[in-house]
């Protein structure tokens, strides 16, 4: 499954908070209206029923759609609503663990912040990996430091997972990224807080070419 896991190149996450009012339903039907193929449902402070309902309406838009929907570090909750699967952090249960509950068939996507996470990574049954945050992000409250485009580089050179680039990346430095050699790249803010999201995905589409 890995290789097909990112074969794209936009990997959009939910942010309701940062979604002009909108709700995430409104917001993933535009990134579906504009081609987006991978969607992360990623809400950290909503309760658990919330979530639930709210993914369960995403995951039918999605599966409708021929969309990749995973689920944010919630292992109950990617299993309850049927997702493609979970995207975990460094702080998350263990890898050999989440494959476990979750199955072989569903995948996961690991957080990486150095090389030798990523490293670690490989010898994982991960399905992909995070790389970042490569600059500065404000929509996560514990993230650690940026660590700058040397990391991407690393793992473009070293590591053969796929990977998507992730942390404070903009239309404005999108190009930047994509020429140290990111092909997939994830956004937030960026594309949940745009007044016209598939005008928005595609501008930014044209500045990845």
């Amino acid at each position: 499954m890995s290789q097909k896991v990112l074969n794209t190149d936009i990997y959009c996450l939910t942010g309701e908070k940062f979604s002009r009012g909108r709700s995430n339903l409104e917001v993933v039907k535009e990134m579906i209206a504009a081609g987006v193929e991978i969607i992360q449902y990623r809400e950290k402070e909503k309760d658990m029923l919330d979530k639930y309902q709210e993914a369960e309406k995403l995951r039918k838009m999605t599966k409708k759609a021929g969309v990749k929907f995973i689920i944010n570090d919630d292992i109950d909750l990617a299993l309850v609503v049927d997702a493609d699967g979970v995207h975990i952090g460094q702080e998350d249960l263990p890898v050999d663990i989440v494959r476990d509950l979750i199955g072989p068939d569903k995948i996961i996507g690991l957080s990486t912040h150095s090389p030798q996470q990523a490293k670690e990574a490989v010898a994982q049954d991960v399905d992909y990996i995070g790389v970042g945050p490569i600059f500065a992000t404000d929509t996560k409250e514990d993230v650690c430091a940026p660590v700058g485009l040397e990391y991407l580089e690393y793992v473009v050179e070293n590591i053969k997972l796929p990977f998507v680039a992730i942390g404070g990346i903009k239309e404005d430095n999108v190009e930047l990224v994509v020429e140290k050699g990111a092909s997939c790249v994830a956004m937030i803010t960026e594309i949940v807080g745009a007044e016209d999201i598939q005008e928005k995905v595609e501008r930014i589409r044209e500045k990845m070419k």
